[in-house]
């Protein structure tokens, strides 16, 4: 199997791939045209390798598409999915906004950026003036209601199955990213949280992704999707992450007949 990156330390432990450098891709067109997968590209290569050069491309067009912006991520979820979303608005980010997103879902509420990670772009807005100050500096307001959690659960889907989940627990007191200091937890993981993400993953035909879910009451709600996520949950689980990439990959060639 003959396979291009983009990202060498995604690319890790995967045997015989080639890592190029992204601004440089158009150069190297044929040995593009010649891989049977190219993997991690960058979001703006997609367009030449899907549509002008007919790649096959790891993770798929619709894993990028669909976690690329929060906003069309939390429209994908309504529409499938409205059991397990958290009351969720979406609006033009002005004096009306401001005044519907404290009627319709309190104070406090969470407002998130649409393009962002690692719980970045995501805060906690306790007043009316903080909104106010918040939606000023912006064009559109995502604003969601605030779930208390004292944990998360990020479920890791590779290729056509649930990798790992665990819970991310702590961190700084409303983020639960390891990256703000919270502890992993792969203990008593709820069924029905994995069967949603099960669910969801093949429908949107999505194969490399890290689903940030809120349990309450015994209920899972979506929060977030991250194409390209953070290793450390990966590395602690001890589970070969390229190991299972490679089986996806090879699995999908067959499929093909090739």
């Amino acid at each position: 199997m003959r396979l291009v990156s983009f990202d060498a330390f995604r690319s890790l432990g995967i045997p015989g791939v080639s890592v190029l450098k992204p601004e440089g891709f158009i150069r190297q067109r044929a040995l593009i045209e010649a891989a049977d997968w190219v993997l991690f590209p960058q979001t703006w290569q997609l367009n030449v390798l899907c549509y002008a050069w007919k790649r096959r491309v790891f993770p798929s067009p619709p894993s990028y598409d669909i976690g690329y912006d929060k906003v069309e991520q939390t429209r994908v979820f309504e529409s499938l999915a409205p059991g397990h979303c958290p009351r969720t608005l979406i609006l033009p980010a002005d004096e009306a906004a401001t005044e519907q997103a404290i009627a319709e879902l309190g104070l406090p509420l969470v407002v998130k950026e649409p393009r962002n990670s690692m719980g970045r772009g995501v805060h906690l807005v306790e007043t009316r003036s903080a909104l106010r100050a918040w939606c000023a500096q912006r064009p559109v307001l995502y604003a969601q209601e605030y779930l208390p959690l004292s944990a998360d659960l990020r479920v890791v889907w590779v290729g056509d199955r649930v990798f790992t989940a665990y819970w991310r627990r702590g961190g700084d007191g409303f983020h639960h990213n390891v990256a703000r200091g919270a502890v992993l937890d792969y203990e008593a993981i709820p069924d029905a949280a994995l069967e949603l993400v099960a669910t969801l993953a093949p429908a949107l035909g999505i194969d490399h992704a890290g689903f940030d879910i809120a349990w309450v009451d015994g209920h899972p709600f979506l929060l977030e999707l991250n194409v390209l996520f953070g290793n450390a949950g990966i590395r602690e689980a001890g589970v070969d992450l390229a190991g299972a990439i490679v089986a996806y990959l090879r699995g999908r060639l067959r499929t093909e007949g090739l």
